[in-house]
């Protein structure tokens, strides 16, 4: 056993500690001057600044070069934020984001880019689109799915209406907590949330504050920033806002669903970022209608039978011609670039009187 006498003591700890700060610090600096010199050949070359793809690739590198005892996802959360603050040194990427400042949105925004991006808080998913649309942020992220509560429908209307297309997702555990800016569950008269987050707790909501008015917001974080003016007004939202807005937490993941998650888009026009190479574990997602007869929805799926393509999601929008004809959105696994999806979404094109791919991507983990 070794002698406790011959162990070095806190203060020798920290002067090591010390030594090793600035010798990552030194090393930092050497890595963030090469970011800024491949920036420049990427301008010169007119090629992507952000490249998700090159940004999994190191992290995946160096999580598998890992000895620890570092765990692994930690050491995925050091180099996102590392590769965040060289990125931004090249050319901060403006990304529009639901807000005000404490969002879910917000939250997989910074786990995609890193919480060095320029991002830009909108007040709805549809100024998301149109900063994006217009240029104004080169990148947005969108919320598209709840697994308690299905679809985001507003995301998907605006696909239609905007080049737009998807180059990646995110998949966030969402907890909602009760905050209020004083204690206690008394003279509760309003509750303040995203329409999602009060379906989401509609149960918790019910036994425990039954004849308070559930008003809905454009965010979570815009509740939690309205109830911080209001001594008898909460808001349902994340950890995050409570800090930010200096609120009480007073219950703790209240949503119905423990395993409650969102997915959220990361969206740009194709000529800031075009659809990323096949990764292995990829979905294609894409918008169609039919000729209104009977069975052609059913046709829809014969060529992905046909071509052993498995279909992930499969939802139903009104077109809004007056006609009764929808859309349908449809997920599947898989990317254009593999012969059999390609030959699946071939034929299907054929069969539609409307095809558009939103875009294929990595499927977030």
């Amino acid at each position: 056993m070794p002698d406790p006498r011959n162990s070095p003591d806190l203060t020798q700890l920290r002067q090591q500690i010390d030594r090793i700060d600035l010798q990552l610090l030194s090393l930092l600096n050497q890595r963030a001057a090469l970011a800024e010199q491949v920036g420049e050949v990427k301008k010169r070359e007119g090629s992507p600044l952000f490249r998700p793809d090159r940004v999994a690739q190191v992290i995946e590198s160096v999580q598998a070069a890992n000895p620890g005892p570092l765990k692994g996802q930690h050491v995925a959360a050091i180099w996102r934020e590392l590769m965040s603050a060289c990125l931004a040194l090249e050319a901060p990427q403006r990304v529009a984001i639901l807000g005000p400042e404490g969002t879910f949105c917000e939250q997989a925004a910074i786990e995609y880019f890193g919480s060095s991006a320029d991002f830009a808080y909108c007040g709805n998913f549809d100024e998301v689109f149109h900063a994006v649309a217009a240029g104004t942020a080169e990148f947005g992220v969108v919320g598209v799915e709840n697994s308690s509560e299905g679809v985001v429908t507003r995301s998907l209307d605006m696909f239609l209406r905007t080049p737009c297309h998807i180059v990646g997702e995110v998949s966030l555990l969402v907890r909602h907590h009760l905050l209020r800016a004083r204690e206690g569950l008394e003279g509760i008269e309003v509750v303040l949330a995203h329409p999602q987050a009060l379906a989401q707790c509609q149960t918790w909501l019910s036994r425990h504050l039954p004849h308070a008015e559930r008003r809905p917001v454009s965010s979570n974080a815009e509740g939690a920033r309205l109830a911080a003016s209001n001594p008898a007004w909460a808001g349902i939202a994340s950890e995050r806002s409570a800090q930010k807005y200096a609120l009480h937490v007073l219950a703790h993941a209240i949503q119905d669903d423990a395993h409650n998650r969102t997915r959220f888009a990361i969206i740009c026009l194709p000529q800031t970022l075009a659809t990323p190479e096949p990764s292995g574990h990829d979905c294609t997602s894409m918008v169609v209608s039919v000729p209104n007869r009977p069975g052609a929805v059913h046709d829809l799926l014969v060529p992905l039978k046909t071509h052993a393509v498995s279909m992930t999601r499969i939802e139903s929008r009104p077109a809004r011609n007056g006609q009764w004809e929808y859309y349908f959105y449809i997920d599947i696994e898989g990317h254009p670039a593999q012969p059999h999806v390609a030959a699946a979404l071939s034929e299907l094109q054929r069969l539609c009187a409307f095809y558009k791919v939103l875009g294929t991507y990595p499927v977030a983990a």
